[in-house]
């Protein structure tokens, strides 16, 4: 159990006997009030966010989560494929658990996969991935970076906006938390 003043975004925590990811925390002492914790947490089993008010001298439960590194193989369509990289053990994930993961898994990409009591709970995306363009308008002639951009299709279906110099088969760097192009790799 810990404080509710100790809670930080991306914790696991059991509030109403149910897995919850914390979104983001905000500590306020209004005036001459008791301090509280404003949380903005999601149910990992049903998806739903909502905010929560702590007090400040509320307990919470953490979670005690456990992490293995896992590199993607493969998808059939239904299922993704996962090996853990120290037993080279493989088990499979459904999209309800994987969220929007599917939109940067490229055969071997390594990413952590939290379980709790023996179930994978969600699955954890490096900074940025390495992806190809597989469809966008052709490339303008002398164009220079500004604050033009256009659609570009990549590999794994994500449509991405990109600058106008970027062509069709060029891998590019994307940010995974907010699925924005960065760089050429």
């Amino acid at each position: 159990m810990i404080s509710a003043t100790q809670m930080r975004p991306g914790m696991v925590i059991i509030f109403n006997k149910e897995l919850h990811s914390v979104f983001s925390v905000t500590h306020r002492t209004p005036g001459n009030l008791r301090g509280f914790v404003q949380a903005k947490m999601r149910n990992l089993r049903s998806g739903s966010m909502f905010e929560h008010r702590f007090s400040s001298e509320d307990r919470v439960e953490k979670a005690n989560l456990e992490e293995h590194e896992m590199e993607y193989l493969y998808d059939d369509g239904e299922y993704y494929y996962f090996m853990n990289i120290e037993t080279f053990e493989q088990m499979h994930l459904t999209k309800e658990i994987l969220g929007d993961a599917p939109h940067y898994l490229v055969p071997q990409l390594k990413v952590t996969i939290e379980f709790y009591e023996g179930k994978p709970i969600s699955v954890e995306l490096p900074a940025t991935v390495d992806l190809t363009v597989v469809e966008t308008e052709p490339g303008l002639k002398g164009a220079s970076v500004s604050n033009v951009t256009k659609p570009a299709k990549l590999e794994t279906g994500l449509v991405v906006q990109v600058p106008p110099f970027i062509t069709e088969g060029e891998k590019i760097r994307v940010n995974t938390a907010e699925g924005t192009y960065q760089e050429r790799a």
